[in-house]
Formats: structure tokens, C-alpha cells, sequence
């Protein structure tokens, strides 16, 4: 059972609804850290060796949902917000790559009891983690990149753009639904999974996207962490064991992308399959496997 932190001055009566519901059923504790310039809401939860996940642009960290209950059973997780989404307050300045980078070794140090944890990142979120394991994979046991961006440049396929900029535009629950109906390959089924989070998971969804402040963090991050592609020179520097998950019918990047790297880098590839860019939402269980194959553990085995 999570413990609530304290509202936010950005979260709304409804806003601060559905993520009081949403947290009532995750295994994990909320508190908040004051790392650089960023108030950070931070879940944790579980005990053995840290995994960081990062969430992607626009979304928070109960998306995660659906595989933390399995994940804390072997592992310390740690799952904040990101700078500017979810509770996580930029307090002054601007987002840039510096600010970011700063940030997450902020929360290493802060949460991961100095022992090096896997970082796992998906689009946005992997963006951020590649680019820190350019810098840092000394402080790092494994980096898993999910759908990510940052191997190319940002360029979603024209079913998945337009959708993208109406509800970026005008967010309401109408262009939510028809944005999510091109995340997922079967939004009806990923629904029938999440039970009774679904509508909670809707609701905050669309409560962050109206909120300035979270829209102006995607202004300031987006543009400068997430669609230039990160140096071909430096993924070839990253020196920690390093794997992508990627779903099969992703429209926001493309498997090709994911493909290449893989071929370039000597990183391996895990596909899932019947999944657009959410694995972790949309095939859980296919998700968590690609990530114990990855790190090389059973379901059963204590991480130590």
C-alpha cells in the first residue's frame, strides 16, 4: 500500500483522485526527494538488487503498473515521476540534457543504497537512460532500453503524429482515446488487463496532458532529450551490458530503428510481439520475461 506524498501545487481535485487510487494498489511506498532543481515524486518498493524504471514522455510512473507487483518480489524498484510529469516539480530553471542527467544521478545516489542498479528506460525515459550510460555506466549493472528514443531521430509514422498533436493541442477525452488507440495494438484488451487502474490510469492521463506545467516540461525536454539522436560515437562508448526491448508494431519508433542498433552496437533484441510501444502495458508477462532474459534471472531466482 503506497503512502501519499504531498499534493502538488499543479495536481487537481480530480488529478489528485486518480493517483490516490491508482498508488492504493501498487506494493510501494511514495515519497518526495528534492533532487537539483526537481521535486520528485519517487515510488519504492521491494528488496534486492535496484531497478530504476523510467516512464515516457507525457505519462507518470503508475504506468508501470503492471509489472511492479512481479518485479518487487526480486528486486528494490524505484519508479519516479520524471522532471515535469506526474507530481515531479521543476522548481526553477529550464529542462535541458544537463539538468536531466543531473537529476537521474541524483536519484541513484539518493535511492539505490550505492549499489549499482539496472536502468531501464522506455522512449523518452530510455533516451534519458542512454544518455546516461554514455556518461555513467560505470554506476550502472545493466541498461534496458524499451521502444526507445534517441537512436534516430524522432520521426513517428503519420498515423501516429497526427493523432499525437491533436491531444497535445486539445487534450479531451476524445483525442486521449484516439492517441491511445494508436500506443496499443488492442486498447480494448489492455483495459480488460489493467481492471479497475484502467479508468484511473485514463483519467490522470489526460489531467497531466491539461496541466501547464507538465506542458511546458514536454516543451523544454522533448525537443532536446528526446528527438535529436544520440551520437552513434558515443552508444558505441557505452561499456555496461546494455539490451532493447521492442514491441513488434510500434508506430512512434519504428522496430528498424531498434533493429540497427542492435546490428551496430552488439546489443541484443528482445521483440514482442502483438504490441505496439508499451510492452510493459500491453504484454506484461512477455515484457518481464524479455527483461529476466535480459538480466539473466528466473521468475523464481532472488536477486542478490
Amino acid at each position: 500500500m503506497s503512502t501519499r506524498t504531498k499534493a502538488t501545487r499543479a495536481e487537481t481535485s480530480a488529478g489528485r483522485q486518480a493517483r490516490d487510487r491508482l498508488l492504493a494498489a501498487m506494493p510501494m511506498t511514495e515519497r518526495r526527494i528534492e533532487l537539483g532543481t526537481v521535486s520528485t515524486a519517487v515510488l519504492e518498493g521491494g528488496d534486492g538488487r535496484p531497478v530504476v524504471l523510467l516512464h515516457g514522455q507525457g505519462e507518470f510512473a503508475a504506468v508501470w503498473i503492471n509489472v511492479i507487483p512481479d518485479l518487487v518480489r526480486t528486486h528494490r524498484v524505484i519508479v519516479p515521476d520524471l522532471p515535469g510529469h506526474g507530481a515531479s516539480e521543476v522548481r526553477e530553471g529550464r529542462l535541458d540534457a544537463e539538468t536531466v542527467l543531473t537529476w537521474l544521478d541524483e536519484l541513484i545516489d539518493q535511492t539505490c543504497q550505492g549499489r549499482p542498479p539496472v536502468l531501464v528506460g522506455h522512449l523518452l525515459g530510455g533516451a534519458i537512460a542512454a544518455r546516461y550510460a554514455v556518461r555513467h555506466g560505470d554506476r550502472l549493472a545493466h541498461l534496458v532500453l524499451v521502444d526507445t528514443m534517441g537512436l534516430g531521430w524522432f520521426r513517428p509514422a503519420p498515423s501516429f503524429a497526427v493523432p499525437m498533436m491533436g491531444f497535445v493541442a486539445r487534450p479531451t477525452p476524445k483525442s486521449r482515446d484516439r492517441l491511445f488507440h494508436r500506443c496499443f495494438l488492442d486498447m480494448d484488451r489492455v483495459g480488460e488487463q489493467a481492471g479497475e487502474q484502467w479508468e484511473p490510469l485514463l483519467d490522470y492521463a489526460l489531467d497531466r496532458a491539461r496541466t501547464p506545467s507538465v506542458q511546458a516540461a514536454m516543451r523544454g525536454i522533448i525537443p532536446r532529450v528526446g528527438v535529436p539522436p544520440i551520437p552513434s560515437g558515443d552508444l558505441t562508448g557505452i561499456r555496461v551490458p546494455t539490451d532493447l526491448i521492442h514491441g513488434r508494431y510500434d508506430l512512434q519508433v519504428r522496430l528498424r530503428a531498434a533493429e540497427a542498433a542492435s546490428a551496430r552496437y552488439g546489443w541484443p533484441l528482445h521483440v514482442i510481439e502483438d504490441c505496439r510501444d508499451d510492452p510493459a502495458a500491453e504484454q506484461p508477462e512477455a515484457f518481464l520475461d524479455a527483461l529476466r532474459a535480459a538480466l539473466g534471472t528466473s521468475g523464481e531466482e532472488q536477486s542478490t
